[in-house]
């Protein structure tokens, strides 16, 4: 069952420990556009203000608790030396949310079934330069999404029924040139808060079983080289990288 559709009393709570979380963290930078460091930092830029629609526009304090240092094990973390951010409020909004995007599928879990919500709690609490950009974006999503709930219907977000919350998320879900221009600063945020939600949920073993992931399986006799549709995705990118006078050499 789906969280949108249990009573308003709902409060999403973690059932990951810190040393999970932080694994999560770890393979989540590893994969994502953003890393546990500030030279490679590549957060979605949302900055650009619209003269239509409203912008909670936190007034947020950096986080100054100390980080891994440039070489951390994120395989065996050590104690975390930074605190998590995320109120019950909003790890409660942020597993609703996630439920959208990653709903529970037969027997695969939704993403708040996957502990998704505590793992983007360690991500935005992270003392890191693109991690705290992210923690701008996606706390004033959260706090837009909640004046909004508020604004059409009264209530917060995760009070709402399945058909008012499916009003506000169909407007903000699928950010495009089309999006309205009211939608576009918000639309543009959560597109960042989905990236986020997937590359968490996809890093779980159940995530990558939905995707068919197979991971380190060994192979009987000799490897057989990539696939021709492998080989050709490879020439794609090596042409549109203008690498392609090396590729395949020795």
């Amino acid at each position: 069952m789906h969280h949108q559709d249990r009573d308003n009393a709902y409060q999403y709570k973690s059932g990951m420990t810190r040393r999970e979380s932080l694994k999560w963290l770890g393979l989540l930078a590893a994969g994502s556009a953003v890393t546990l460091t500030s030279a490679c930092s590549k957060a979605l830029d949302v900055t650009a203000a619209s003269s239509k629609g409203h912008w909670p526009d936190l007034d947020l304090k950096p986080i100054t608790a100390p980080g891994y240092g440039t070489d951390p094990n994120l395989v065996i973390p050590p104690q975390s030396p930074w605190p998590l951010t995320l109120s019950a409020a909003q790890l409660t909004l942020v597993a609703v949310l996630a439920d959208w995007i990653v709903p529970r599928e037969g027997s695969i879990p939704s993403a708040s079934e996957l502990e998704v919500p505590a793992v983007i709690d360690e991500w935005v609490s992270a003392p890191y330069e693109g991690q705290q950009r992210d923690r701008i974006t996606i706390l004033n999503a959260l706090a837009w999404i909640d004046d909004e709930a508020q604004l059409r219907f009264k209530a917060r977000f995760a009070a709402l029924n399945r058909a008012q919350q499916q009003a506000i998320i169909d407007d903000i879900a699928y950010y495009s040139d089309k999006t309205p221009e009211q939608f576009k600063r918000i639309g543009k945020a959560f597109l960042r808060f989905k990236d986020l939600v997937l590359g968490a949920f996809f890093c779980s073993p159940q995530g990558c079983k939905d995707i068919g992931y197979l991971g380190n399986v060994p192979i009987g006799g000799d490897y057989p080289g990539p696939s021709a549709q492998a080989k050709a995705h490879l020439d794609k990118v090596l042409n549109e990288l203008g690498l392609s006078t090396y590729a395949y050499q020795d």
